[in-house]
């Protein structure tokens, strides 16, 4: 043993080899955070004392090599001044040049997941050996950043520009197979030979000290990049938008440090790292990541308490049953289809079989594969089978009454220990539950359509809900490769609860005289997916209103509207949105059947009734602020009640739910953005247009302390 730590060790092997093993103690992964470099540079600090070393080797213990740098570390470090993080991140990247510049050759043995530093760190070895079942990338341009390790210096040095531009702007993780054909890998095998191979790898390199000195030397030199390369990375990367610019500064990096040497062009690297880890989309996207990570450790303890779901069920076919259906099918859990009309189950079927044409279609899976699958869904008219089942999901008609006949008759088919859920998006789940006579084994499971395509799934607590059914319902939802939310039952839920206050801010804005065009153009420019007004044509005026009624009903004190609003008139009107052709907008179809928007300037003359002030020009500052406000404070109510578990529950709920703009992390995340203060002062500002610009009591109180619903500085969340 030549350095042991808790992290890593460094062991002298026979022949002068030394092995530079990364084996986390108490962990199932390897990350690089502070500690393992601190112990990789004490490390480095033993392997160049040592004597007679003609070699070393890279390994990990684990099952991965390395998965990356520790992001909620991350999180901290990028709230220092710039500068501050420039010397950080210039001296992680000095640590990883003292390992390249090893006075022998060196080789990484890839086993599992080498991604972002972890990859950056296996690209310091002079050859790379991977096993076949490896996976590689540097995914950092998707949290705001580029590889700050060196990766934008060395990968381009050596697989081309071409490759390195293609992989870091992408962002994304690649087989090896594709890293083998791309010359980022040298050598692949099985991994029972992944560490015999390597070694060979590397005593043939000892052998031969002008290959590995003539790779290093190339590692160290100014690379080629032709302006072709340079202009479609600039045009790949244009597809991040705006709000992203860590792609577009990733092509410009490693355009400008092509012609430097290894030491300017990692001068140029940590310049970028630093300026893009101060950017909010930096700041929102790996604050996402850290939820997204919270969300997956509550499923997996749910998983451990977990009634197991082996056979499933949904009451209601067609459009919605369908794609439920599809989905737990896809993911491995058969699941019965019941209907009382066979029109319906017939187009659930149709749906479920066009899904899995369409992965057929895109060679992700093959016809037999899909015809277990679709064999796995089971149509009926009538509750067979229902004796064996161990959940199922009501979707049937948004009707109290159809509902509970359909629940109490469902509950007394199914096994006692059976789970029962409603698809339910707008009517009480605590009162669902008074038909039932196992009320602690029913919740809400709320899915957002298209259900194949949309990520969130809400799984709904009733006050005499278990913790088991909670449990249960999270983990099935999991399995079907959903991210499930567990909020408490209130009107609208969470997701279409705060939805439903920004839908507020947009229908006073019309009524005020705002031209939904403008309203429209400005809330994308801000980064939604689609404004106020075409997303009400695409849920569908009837149901938009729908929506809108039942869940204001529930917070007169401040979503009350008096008089018709403007989805109300254009649903008298018939005027239903895509469904109907004509809404906000007018609606046909291109060449591919994909309904095309086009304007529809009978809309302003219709609106003009619900418009009494008349008609008037927002600047566009006031549209946001109108249109955001009202669903920042609604969500802070959501946390002061408890509807959600924490700050991080609400924004991924939103983000995944219904598109809030990823460059802003989520309401309460781009609340911390602007400042509690400066929210109570703008609501102040707006305090005439009513209620809805009421800030909350948590609100007003961070206001005057300065408070935060993130505390990026250590960690924690204010809960």
């Amino acid at each position: 043993m030549i350095w042991e730590g808790k992290i890593l060790c460094l062991t002298r092997l026979e022949d002068g080899v030394a092995e530079l093993c990364f084996d986390r103690r108490g962990q199932t992964v390897n990350v690089l955070d502070r500690a393992a470099l601190e112990e990789l540079e004490a490390a480095l600090d033993a392997l160049y004392a040592a004597d007679d070393i003609r070699g070393l080797i890279v390994t990990s213990a684990k099952d991965s090599f390395i998965v990356g740098a520790d992001i909620f570390e991350f999180s901290r470090t990028f709230c220092l001044p710039e500068a501050e993080l420039r010397a950080w991140d210039a001296a992680c990247s000095a640590i990883f040049t003292r390992l390249e510049d090893v006075p022998f050759p060196s080789v990484s043995a890839i086993n599992g997941a080498a991604l972002g530093g972890g990859l950056e760190l296996a690209l310091t070895s002079d050859f790379r050996v991977a096993a076949t079942t490896a996976q590689v990338g540097l995914p950092e341009v998707g949290l705001g950043i580029v590889p700050g390790f060196g990766g934008t210096v060395r990968l381009p040095r050596i697989a081309g520009a071409v490759v390195a531009l293609d992989w870091i702007v992408g962002a994304g993780t690649r087989t090896i197979a594709v890293a083998r054909e791309a010359g980022v890998v040298d050598v692949v095998c099985e991994l029972p030979s992944l560490r015999s191979t390597a070694l060979s790898c590397l005593r043939e390199a000892i052998g031969r000290p002008d290959a590995w000195m003539a790779r290093r030397r190339a590692r160290l030199a100014p690379c080629e990049v032709s302006n072709d390369a340079l202009e479609r990375a600039k045009t790949a990367a244009k597809r991040y938008g705006r709000h992203f610019p860590a792609a577009a500064a990733a092509v410009d990096l490693i355009g400008d440090a092509a012609s430097l040497a290894r030491e300017g062009a990692l001068e140029l690297e940590a310049d970028t790292f630093a300026s893009l880890a101060k950017t909010q989309a930096a700041a929102s996207l790996t604050g996402i990541f850290i939820n997204e990570q919270a969300l997956k450790k509550k499923s997996r303890d749910a998983a451990r308490v977990a009634h197991s779901v082996r056979r499933a069920a949904v009451l209601g076919a067609g459009i919605m049953g369908g794609g439920i259906a599809y989905q737990s099918a896809l993911r491995g859990t058969p699941i019965i289809m019941k209907d009382i009309a066979p029109t319906a189950l017939d187009l659930g079927m149709s749906e479920a079989g066009k899904l899995l044409g369409k992965q057929v279609g895109s060679g992700r899976m093959s016809g037999d594969a899909a015809r277990k699958v679709q064999q796995s869904i089971v149509p009926t008219l009538d509750f067979d089978g229902f004796d064996g089942v161990d959940l199922v999901i009501e979707a049937v008609v948004e009707k109290l009454g159809v509902k509970h006949d359909m629940l109490a008759e469902v509950e007394q088919r199914i096994p006692e220990d059976a789970v029962l859920v409603s698809n339910t998006s707008s009517l009480s789940i605590a009162e669902l539950s008074t038909a039932l006579a196992r009320p602690e084994r029913f919740a809400g499971m709320h899915f957002f359509n298209p259900v194949p395509q949309m990520p969130l799934v809400e799984v709904i607590r009733a006050p005499r809900t278990s913790p088991q059914t909670i449990a249960t319902v999270v983990s099935f939802a999991r399995s079907m490769g959903k991210t499930p939310v567990v909020v408490s039952d209130c009107p609208g839920f969470l997701v279409n609860r705060i939805l439903t206050a920004y839908i507020m801010g947009f229908l006073l804005l019309v009524h005020d005289g705002g031209d939904f065009v403008a309203i429209d153009t400005a809330m994308e420019a801000f980064g939604w997916p689609m404004g106020p007004a075409y997303l009400q044509d695409v849920v569908g005026m009837d149901t938009a209103s729908h929506v809108i009624d039942v869940i204001s009903d529930g917070y007169r004190d401040r979503m009350n509207f008096s008089g018709r609003h403007a989805v109300k008139l254009m649903a008298g009107a018939g005027r239903l949105g895509q469904k109907s052709g004509l809404g906000f907008y007018r609606y046909e179809p291109d060449e591919k059947g994909r309904m095309r928007k086009l304007p529809a300037d009978e809309t302003h003359a219709l609106l003009v009734s619900a418009q009494s002030n008349g008609v008037r020009d927002f600047p566009v500052e006031e549209i946001i602020q109108r249109m955001m406000l009202p669903m920042i404070i609604e969500a802070a109510r959501c946390l002061e009640e408890g509807v959600a578990e924490s700050p991080g529950d609400i924004d991924m709920s939103l983000v995944l739910g219904v598109g809030f703009p990823r460059h802003l992390g989520g309401a309460l995340r781009y609340a911390d953005t602007l400042g509690a203060r400066w929210i109570v002062e703008a609501c102040e500002r707006l305090a005439p247009l009513g209620p809805l610009y009421e800030p909350s009591p948590r609100l007003r109180s961070m206001a005057e302390r300065n408070g935060r619903f993130f505390d990026d500085a250590d960690g924690r969340l204010e809960h």
